[in-house]
């Protein structure tokens, strides 16, 4: 049993239990999936002031960070108690244009080249790190939640602004992926 948890899922398994949260949380206690919101609902609990946007009861969504908290907790236990010991296995034109960037590194989920601590105050680091960390942030309030939250809660409850937000992030990630991304690459 331990070696089928420690395997890769086919997507057809992990979407379908990823799926079957929304129901599930909808019929044991009417709440929604999402993720970005609970930042807000700790920065509330812990920020002590006269921000508006912090002034309301947390109290009410607090399951959402015990939510938060075992998400961080399953990730810890699945990377150090779970994980496969198999490299990552990309498709060989992937590792080809990869290598040709200077991105050796590909057998881990996220390269030394990019993700390391000697990247990090670099121009390639700024741009990943700080800007992309700053446009994340920026536009998950701005779309008014996660992809999490709008792909996953919004379309199974079909909202009309979750289905423009979620092709909104799809319209993003292929420009990124074909545009954007391997301009940064050669810095």
């Amino acid at each position: 049993m331990l070696e089928l948890i420690k395997q890769p899922w086919p997507w057809y398994v992990a979407g379908a239990l990823i799926g079957l949260t929304v129901p599930f949380l909808l019929l044991v206690g009417n709440k929604t999936f999402g993720i970005s919101s609970s930042l807000r609902h700790l920065c509330a609990a812990c920020i002590p002031g006269d921000v508006k946007f912090f002034k309301y009861d947390w109290r009410k969504e607090a399951w959402n960070l015990f939510f938060v908290g075992g998400i961080a907790l399953g990730a810890f236990i699945a990377a150090n108690y779970l994980s496969n010991p198999d490299p990552v296995q990309l498709a060989a034109p992937t590792a080809e244009y990869l290598a040709s960037k200077g991105i050796t590194d590909t057998a881990a989920l996220q390269p030394s080249e990019i993700f390391s601590w000697d990247q990090l105050f670099t121009l390639r680091g700024l741009i990943f790190f700080v800007i992309g960390g700053f446009m994340v942030g920026f536009g998950t309030r701005y779309a008014g939640g996660c992809t999490s939250g709008h792909a996953i809660m919004g379309l199974s409850s079909l909202q009309w602004p979750s289905l423009v937000a979620t092709v909104m992030f799809m319209i993003g990630g292929f420009v990124m992926t074909w545009f954007i991304l391997p301009s940064l690459l050669t810095l």
